[in-house]
C-alpha cells in the first residue's frame, strides 16, 4: 500500500506488527473493537502472522496463552480500549506467574480523550498492576520517521522482554486518534519519510532490532558445591517439579539421579514420567501416595534434596521437602519457588547446563554406595504401584483414578494433555504411570485458578500436537463457556474429558466439608449448577459422549481422539464416592509400602 492511501495510525499498526512477527511471534489473538482497528487490519495483512479472532478478551487471552504454552513461543493479543483490556487480566497474571511469553496490545484514547468522559476509556497504564515482565506507552502515531522507528524498537523490545528471563507477559498501551480506518491523513508528510528514511519505512530485512540472550552458565563454585554435597550425601533425592522438561534435559536428570544413587521424584507436569527415559531410570510416581502417610514419610526423608521446576503438584510432597534440612533449589530466573520455607541454596542457572557440569564432576568421583536408600525408593513405587493398580481395578464404578489411567493408555504417541487446575492436575499427578509413550503434559499452575481452561487447552490445540485432550472438572467448563465458541470457529479438534460432579469436588477433600450444613457446605463451597454437559454440547454444536464405565470410556475416547472435531466426552462422577475411592487407593497404597519398606528395608 502507498503512502498516500495510509494515514500515521495504520502506517505504525503495520510496522508494529511486521516487528512482532519478525522478532517470532506467529499467532496474535485479535478481538472486535473500533480504537483496535489498525491493529486488527495490520494483523491481517503482515505475512508470517496467523491470526485467530474471538468474541470475547477474556476467552482471546487465554486461547493465546495456551498458543504459547504450547510452542514455547510468545503470541499476542490485541483488544480495544476500556474494560476490554481489563479482561485479559486473569490470563496476564497466569502468563505472569506460570512464565508463559505473552505481548499484550491494548488499543487506548488518546491522553487528551482521557478523564473527560468518553466513552469506552479507562485508565490502562497500570491496568495489569505487578504483574508483567515491561510496559511502554507508545507514542501517538504521527508522521515523523523517528517515532515510526520507535514504534519498531518498541516491538523487538516487547518480543525480547516476553520470552526473556523470566519469560512472560509485557503490555504495549497504543492511543490511536481517528480516522480509524485507512483514510489518507498527511499524506505528502508520509511519503517524506519513505523517501528520506527507508529504513523507518520499511525496516530490515529480518527484525529492525534483534535480542541475543546470554547462556545462564551455572557458577563454578556454586557447583563444586552442590556435587560435594551429592558426594557425601548418600540419602538424598532429585525433586523435579511443573517443569515441562524435554527430552535432552529429562535424560540429563535421570542420568544424574542413576550416578547419585537418588530416586527422582517427578511431578506429573515435570514432563519425566514419559518417553526412553523411563526404561531404567529411579522414578517415582507415587510421591504423593507415599508421602501422605507419617511413616514412610520420616523413613524416606532426605538428608540432600536437589529441586528443579516449579512448586510440587502435591501438598504431602511440599510439606515434607520442608523437613530436609538441606534442599538445593535450581531455576533458570532465581525464582524463589519455597512456599513452605524451608530455606536452603538458590542457584540460578539454567537446568540442562548445570547437570551437564555436575555430571563430570559425579560419573568417576562418587563414593561407592551399597545402594540400600534408592533400593527402599524403588521397593516403595513397586508396591504403591501395584496397590494402587489392584484397587482401581478392584471398584466397579468409573472414578477419576481410573480415569486418568485409561487416557494415558489411549493417548497416541507425542500427544499433549492438558490438565486443568483443581482436582484433574491433582489426579493426573497421583495417577499417571510411568511410561516408554511420550505423552507432553502442561497446565496453567502459574496462578492456579480454573479460569480459561477450555480456551487455554484449545489454544494448545490448534498448535497442531499429533492430538489433544483436556482433562477438566464440569465446574472449569462452565467457567469459561465462552471459550468453546472457538473450537468450531477455527476447527480446532481437542477430547476433553470432563469429570461431571456438579460442582466442585476439590472442597470435600478439604476440612471445611467435615463442617456441613453448619456452615452452608453444600451451597457455598460445592455450589451444585443443574447444567448438563450434553446441553452444553448442544449448545456450541461439539460432538457428545458419556461414558459410564470403563469400556464406555475407552470407546469414547478412542472415538473423540480419531474426530477432526472438538468432543466433551462426560464421565459421570458421585462427588461423595469419589472421595472415598480416593481415600482408599492412598491407603492401600501407604499401607503397602509401609509393609515392603518399613518392615523389610527398616531404616
Amino acid at each position: 500500500m502507498s503512502p498516500a492511501a495510509d494515514n500515521a495510525s495504520f502506517v505504525f499498526a503495520r510496522a508494529l506488527l511486521h516487528e512482532l512477527a519478525a522478532g517470532g511471534v506467529e499467532h496474535v489473538c485479535v478481538c472486535p473493537g473500533s480504537r483496535s482497528a489498525p491493529l486488527a487490519v495490520a494483523a491481517s495483512q503482515t505475512a508470517g502472522l496467523r491470526v485467530w479472532t474471538h468474541v470475547d478478551e477474556r476467552s482471546a487471552a487465554f486461547f493465546a496463552l495456551g498458543l504459547a504454552r504450547a510452542s514455547r513461543r510468545p503470541a499476542a493479543i490485541v483488544c480495544t480500549s476500556g474494560t476490554a483490556a481489563a479482561n485479559f487480566a486473569p490470563a496476564v497474571a497466569e502468563s505472569f506467574f506460570g512464565r508463559v511469553p505473552l505481548v499484550v496490545l491494548t488499543a487506548d484514547r488518546p491522553p487528551e480523550a482521557r478523564d473527560f468522559g468518553a466513552g469506552q476509556t479507562v485508565f490502562q497504564p497500570g491496568i495489569f498492576g505487578a504483574h508483567l515482565r515491561w510496559f511502554h506507552e507508545a507514542p501517538v502515531p504521527e508522521p515523523d520517521a523517528l517515532l515510526l522507528r520507535e514504534i519498531r524498537v518498541l516491538a523487538a523490545r516487547a518480543v525480547a522482554m516476553a520470552a526473556g528471563r523470566p519469560a512472560g507477559p509485557v503490555h504495549l498501551n497504543l492511543p490511536f486518534r481517528p480516522p480509524l480506518h485507512p483514510e489518507p491523513v498527511h499524506a505528502q508528510a508520509l511519503e517524506r519519510i519513505a523517501e528520506a528514511d527507508p529504513l523507518a519505512w520499511t525496516g530490515r530485512d529480518g527484525a529492525f532490532a534483534r535480542f541475543h540472550p546470554a547462556r545462564l552458565e551455572p557458577d563454578p563454585a556454586a557447583v563444586d558445591a552442590l556435587a560435594a554435597a551429592i558426594r557425601t550425601s548418600e540419602r538424598g533425592a532429585v525433586v523435579a517439579g511443573p517443569l515441562d522438561a524435554e527430552p535432552a534435559l529429562a535424560d540429563a536428570l535421570c542420568r544424574l539421579a542413576r550416578a547419585a544413587g537418588w530416586p527422582v521424584l517427578a511431578d506429573g507436569l515435570s514432563g519425566l514420567r514419559s518417553g526412553d527415559l523411563v526404561k531404567d531410570a529411579p522414578l517415582i510416581a507415587h510421591h504423593d501416595a507415599l508421602l501422605r502417610d507419617a511413616p514412610l514419610a520420616e523413613a524416606l526423608l532426605p538428608d540432600t534434596v536437589l529441586r528443579l521446576g516449579d512448586t510440587p503438584t502435591s501438598k504431602a510432597t511440599r510439606q515434607w521437602l520442608a523437613a530436609a534440612p538441606d534442599t538445593w533449589l535450581v531455576d533458570p530466573d532465581g525464582a524463589w519457588q519455597d512456599p513452605e520455607f524451608a530455606g536452603g541454596e538458590v542457584l540460578r542457572a539454567d537446568p540442562a547446563l548445570l547437570v551437564s557440569a555436575l555430571l563430570p564432576r559425579l560419573e568417576d568421583a562418587l563414593p561407592r554406595r551399597d545402594g540400600t536408600w534408592l533400593t527402599r525408593w524403588r521397593r516403595a513405587e513397586r508396591a504403591a504401584r501395584d496397590a494402587v493398580t489392584a484397587c482401581i481395578d478392584a471398584e466397579p464404578g468409573l472414578y477419576e483414578p481410573r480415569s486418568v489411567r485409561i487416557l494415558a493408555e489411549l493417548a497416541p504417541e507425542g500427544c499433549l494433555l492438558f490438565a486443568s487446575s483443581s482436582m484433574p492436575v491433582r489426579d493426573v499427578d497421583g495417577f499417571l504411570p510411568v511410561a516408554a509413550k511420550r505423552i507432553r503434559v502442561v497446565a496453567n499452575r502459574g496462578a492456579n485458578g480454573i479460569d480459561g481452561i477450555p480456551s487455554s487447552a484449545l489454544g494448545a490445540a490448534a498448535t497442531a500436537p499429533p492430538c489433544a485432550i483436556l482433562l477438566s472438572g464440569d465446574l472449569a467448563l462452565l467457567h469459561d463457556l465462552g471459550g468453546l465458541l472457538a473450537a468450531n470457529r477455527h476447527e480446532v479438534a481437542l477430547a476433553i474429558v470432563v469429570f461431571a460432579n456438579d460442582g466442585g469436588g476439590i472442597f470435600s477433600y478439604l476440612p471445611i466439608a467435615r463442617y456441613g450444613e453448619r456452615v452452608g457446605f453444600e451451597e457455598s463451597f460445592r455450589v451444585p449448577h443443574g447444567t448438563r454437559v450434553e446441553d452444553v454440547a448442544r449448545l456450541f454444536e461439539l460432538d457428545h459422549a458419556r461414558a459410564g464405565d470403563a469400556a464406555g470410556l475407552r470407546e469414547a475416547l478412542a472415538a473423540a481422539l480419531r474426530s477432526r472435531r472438538t468432543t466433551l466426552v462426560e464421565v459421570p462422577v458421585d462427588r461423595d464416592a469419589s472421595v472415598a475411592h480416593h481415600r482408599r487407593v492412598w491407603r492401600a497404597a501407604a499401607e503397602a509400602a509401609r509393609a515392603e519398606v518399613l518392615d523389610r528395608c527398616p531404616a
